[in-house]
């Protein structure tokens, strides 16, 4: 998540483009939702204990915190596709990382670099889903490593946990799987990527974001964006009714302050663009941009849990979604 300079939870001025790619129809007024578990198909049988080995390689010391162009970033950078190829993620145009530059106040002329690969659809429909993850974090400060175990290893741990599944048993739509570089310094690499997408910007359906959702006292994660694409809700709605830890929505109404998580994440880039998205993400804790946020705190069960109702979520949006003409 990006830091609070400024605050994390900042509204900003809204354009509502009204969603036509979800055609799934709401449940009907008393009709019993589905109690059962949320579906573990598609996913390995050690999932929690190697969502943590992620996190903790990523979180580790070495990798000095992730800074966007340190030497902890590229390390970060070079691992995550070395994963990418390891699950068979196919590469765009031969390669896997897309590179940009931006300038702030902090950093003039970065250099950074998105990374980007293919999981193929079965339903050969033009369509796309980008599921996504940042990977950067805050670095070194003041000779203080910030490791950002669930900010943002925690979503990366979930994104090839998806992404796997989808290449052992593909989804419908192509899923075009994306860790961001510079979403701590403004959404760069988010930005970057709406503005020259590797693939026709008009297949670009729906972003998936995956920011924070490692962590829990009350066992609980949101889904943020369908106040912004109401028709996103009731397929989330099954999901959440059938999903073993609570699947809450909202932190996305205009006008909320602080409490408005549009444009906290790197969907903040697809929704500015009039692209749908819905974003996966705890609440704030203790450790958040802390040096203390460490694989150490996750609850394994809980994480596991979590991304199993994501995967949920993603195959139900994915059936949801319209395919052929």
């Amino acid at each position: 998540m990006t830091c609070h300079l400024p605050p994390r939870r900042r509204p900003s001025p809204l354009t509502v483009v009204a969603l036509a790619v979800l055609l799934l129809p709401a449940i009907p007024s008393g009709q019993q939702k589905p109690q059962t578990s949320a579906p573990a198909a598609g996913l390995q049988p050690a999932l929690g204990a190697e969502l943590i080995a992620t996190v903790r390689t990523l979180a580790a010391p070495e990798l000095e915190g992730r800074r966007t162009g340190s030497p902890g970033g590229l390390k970060a950078r070079a691992w995550i596709v070395d994963r990418f190829k390891t699950i068979g993620l196919e590469p765009l145009d031969g390669r896997y990382l897309l590179p940009f530059t931006f300038t702030t106040r902090s950093m003039a002329n970065a250099d950074a670099a998105n990374i980007a690969g293919m999981c193929r659809g079965s339903g050969k429909v033009p369509e796309t889903i980008v599921l996504s993850a940042h990977y950067d974090h805050l670095g070194v400060q003041g000779g203080v490593v910030y490791p950002g175990a669930d900010d943002n290893a925690s979503g990366v741990a979930a994104l090839m946990a998806i992404a796997d599944a989808c290449r052992r048993r593909p989804f419908r739509h192509d899923v075009l799987v994306v860790a961001f570089d510079a979403e701590e310094v403004g959404l760069q690499g988010a930005k970057a990527f709406v503005a020259a997408p590797p693939i026709p910007r008009d297949r670009l359906a729906l972003n998936i974001n995956l920011d924070m959702v490692s962590r829990s006292n009350r066992r609980e994660i949101y889904a943020a964006g369908t106040t912004h694409w109401p028709k996103l809700r009731p397929p989330l709605e099954q999901v959440a009714a059938r999903a073993p830890i609570t699947l809450l929505f909202g932190h996305d109404k205009p006008g909320t302050g602080h409490d408005d998580w549009t444009n906290q994440s790197d969907h903040g880039a697809f929704h500015a663009a009039g692209i749908a998205f819905v974003y996966f993400g705890v609440e704030d804790h203790a450790d958040y941009h802390k040096p203390t946020d460490t694989a150490d705190k996750i609850d394994a069960t809980f994480f596991r849990q979590v991304v199993e109702t994501i995967l949920d979520a993603v195959t139900t949006l994915d059936a949801a979604m319209p395919v052929g003409p």
